[in-house]
């Protein structure tokens, strides 16, 4: 085996790293900083129908915000967890590293499992869009006219929530495949099967399920081109992306929870 040296004077035409961090960071943090502007664009849009609508719809009762605050309790011990995982990356504890990565991800389906059974009740009482299916007995249910006399309330709660909740999702994937790579890929086709068969076609996991489905494609080709044993900078790289999620619900739950309860 011939070993090669680097002249000095090669090794000098090389740029430093950017900040002086690796690649795989920047790219992330460059990411969440284009992420940031379609959360705000949607922030925006919620504020805006809200602030400019007398009539705006304050459909959560004491059930609702007591369901949204264990949500966003799971999502800040999820932090805890993701911190934990790094550190343990950190020192070399792979064992740990893998729990701890477990973790995160059980407080982040924990938090979309939370998440999709209030949209079920909100699509139950009438809380609706056009494209989502009917429930039965929906015509008679309390919010039954919200989307025809106040449609951007529906538009932006949807579409806001339903982004984060795709993104937590997404998260989900993403530390399953650094904690477990290939072996995560029959997880979740299995639990793509039980959303998808187990639920009803008006349910958001019914629908929303396919997120799983295309996850398990996408990873498996990726995992197929480029197999790897993730090391500690791939789970602080993950770790800024789910700490950014966490960040973005506590806008989200004073915001559109907190501000629209119902007083009875």
């Amino acid at each position: 085996m011939v070993d090669l040296a680097v002249p000095q004077e090669t090794a000098q035409m090389y740029e430093p790293s950017l900040f002086g961090t690796y690649s795989k960071k920047i790219g992330m943090w460059l990411f969440l900083l284009s992420d940031s502007l379609t959360f705000g664009a949607l922030l925006y849009a919620y504020t805006y129908g809200r602030v400019s609508t007398p009539n705006w719809p304050t459909p959560f009762h004491s059930e609702s915000i007591r369901n949204a605050t264990l949500m966003t309790a799971f999502l800040l011990t999820s932090s805890l967890t993701m911190v934990l995982a790094v550190r343990a990356a950190v020192d070399s504890r792979a064992k740990a590293q893998r729990m701890w990565l477990l973790a995160t991800m059980l407080c982040g389906i924990a938090f979309v499992i939370l998440h999709g059974r209030e949209w079920t009740n909100l699509i139950q009482e009438g809380l609706t869009l056009p494209m989502f299916p009917t429930p039965p007995g929906q015509g008679t249910a309390e919010f039954a006219d919200v989307a025809k006399t106040v449609p951007q309330f529906p538009a932006t709660f949807f579409g806001l929530t339903g982004m984060h909740m795709l993104h937590v999702t997404i998260g989900v994937i993403y530390l399953g495949v650094v904690a477990f790579r290939r072996w995560f890929i029959p997880v979740l086709l299995g639990l793509w099967l039980v959303a998808w068969l187990g639920t009803p076609a008006y349910s958001p996991f019914h629908y929303g399920a396919h997120a799983l489905l295309i996850g398990a494609v996408v990873i498996s080709v990726i995992l197929w081109l480029k197999p790897k044993v993730y090391d500690s900078s791939d789970v602080e790289v993950a770790g800024l992306y789910w700490h950014f999620v966490d960040l973005v619900w506590m806008f989200i739950f004073p915001l559109v929870y907190l501000m629209s309860t119902r007083i009875v």
